[in-house]
């Protein structure tokens, strides 16, 4: 099965070099939403603190394979793992996902800070976030902690 899936907006401002992989966390980010939106879509999202922003990591191409296991970052001092063990971007339908703060919403415009997309992004959807839907319990290996030290570091 496939699917088509149309952006609802596109990053139009904030970080434009895709090999600057850390340090995301102060990086404020500007997505206009499509003009097939409606001019109210943003509407409501002031009385929350962040959403969830599902973007197209479209710089990047997917792997010719996804068996057998990979080195995070290619960094040998992490652990080979498998496709769905990592979060970069060359990944089965290089769809990404990152919690951002919302910075503020006008028009077309939501301006988020944290989000680890750069300027030409295709973003495919964004959903206000709710404690209802946080897990309360998360935990991750020692090798995660390692990888993501830096990366959203303010």
């Amino acid at each position: 099965m496939t699917y088509e899936i149309s952006p609802v907006g596109w990053v139009c401002e904030g970080r434009s070099d895709p090999s600057d992989t850390d340090h995301w966390g102060e990086v404020v980010s500007t997505i206009a939403i499509d003009d097939r939106i409606g001019e109210d879509s943003l509407s409501g999202l002031e009385g929350f603190s962040h959403v969830e922003v599902l973007f197209v990591f479209h710089l990047a191409t997917e792997r010719d394979d996804y068996a057998g296991t990979r080195r995070p970052r290619g960094r040998d001092d992490l652990p080979s793992v498998g496709a769905f063990a990592d979060r970069g971007p060359r990944r089965p339908n290089r769809i990404g996902v990152t919690m951002c703060e919302i910075v503020s919403a006008s028009g077309r415009l939501l301006q988020v800070r944290g989000l680890d997309a750069v300027v030409g992004t295709p973003v495919i959807d964004i959903k206000p976030v709710m404690r209802e839907f946080l897990p309360s319990n998360v935990h991750q290996p020692a090798w995660a902690d390692l990888l993501m030290c830096d990366y959203f570091k303010r």
